[in-house]
């Protein structure tokens, strides 16, 4: 599909029109250039802003995501935005909301451009195959438990042409559509379904409530997968997640794994055969 591409700024009143959402989204901060919306973000976190306020821009010179990956994407075609959170939760828990954004940005485009997304453990959004949304998640804590998370969601859009060495692992809702996205409606949607997601996870500070859905979606699920963990590697058949997000991977003779953090490859996907 070749559509032409013209730069928008975002319209932060159109978001907050959009809006269905108590708390989140309810303080935009809006700059149309920054270097990461994490790094303004923690700022703002540390100078006391209110929980569920959205940081958002139209490009970023210093995006990055897992493992300190860089990522860099055209300006004003794409999502780039934080969501700071204060959530009463001890360090170990914080990592959950990863999947939770991943699950909500996933419902979120379902919506919007009536498709299904999958889930890619533990938090990239795939359609067709390929890589529509990343998210990272970071946190301040102290002794008392955490002060502040930050979860930073970049989601392709209406970019339509990738680097030769993306092309075959990243792809834009406006790719896979043909249509243009509305990106103030799409962010006011990820808000509502993150919301009511999150809801669900403070009622029981674990995902017991959202482990069907996640599941449901989870691209990793019933697959042969390829895990990379500090200093191993083995591969496995994913069962899917518990109720704390860990990736339940069999392994034949040493039994079921329980995954906490590291990179999980699928066969057959991001070049994995």
């Amino acid at each position: 599909m070749k559509t032409e591409q013209i730069p928008e700024r975002i319209c932060p009143d159109e978001i907050e029109r959009r809006l269905l959402t108590r708390q989140m989204g309810r303080e935009i901060y809006y700059i149309e250039e920054t270097d990461s919306t994490n790094v303004w973000a923690r700022q703002l976190g540390k100078e006391g802003a209110l929980s569920g306020s959205l940081v958002i821009t139209d490009f970023q010179t210093q995006g990055r995501g897992r493992r300190e990956r860089r990522w860099v994407a055209p300006q004003g075609l794409d999502i780039f935005m934080t969501l700071l959170l204060r959530p009463d939760l001890l360090p170990v828990q914080a990592p959950m909301l990863t999947l939770i954004m991943g699950l909500s940005v996933a419902e979120a485009i379902d919506k919007n451009i009536d498709t299904t997304c999958r889930i890619k453990w533990p938090n990239d959004v795939i359609l067709n195959g390929k890589k529509v949304c990343g998210a990272l998640t970071e946190m301040s804590a102290g002794q008392d438990g955490v002060k502040y998370v930050i979860i930073g969601v970049g989601i392709n859009c209406n970019t339509t042409a990738f680097s030769p060495e993306l092309s075959d692992k990243a792809t834009s809702l406006a790719i896979e559509s043909g249509q243009k996205i509305v990106r103030e409606q799409l962010v006011a949607e990820v808000l509502w379904h993150f919301e009511k997601n999150y809801q669900e996870f403070l009622a029981t500070k674990d995902l017991s409530r959202l482990t069907e859905a996640y599941n449901k979606i989870l691209i990793n699920m019933d697959k042969e997968v390829k895990v990379l963990e500090t200093g191993s590697e083995f591969t496995g058949i994913a069962r899917g997640i518990n109720s704390k997000g860990e990736l339940l991977v069999d392994t034949g003779n040493e039994g079921q794994k329980k995954i906490i953090a590291g990179e999980v490859s699928v066969r057959g996907l991001y070049g994995y055969i």
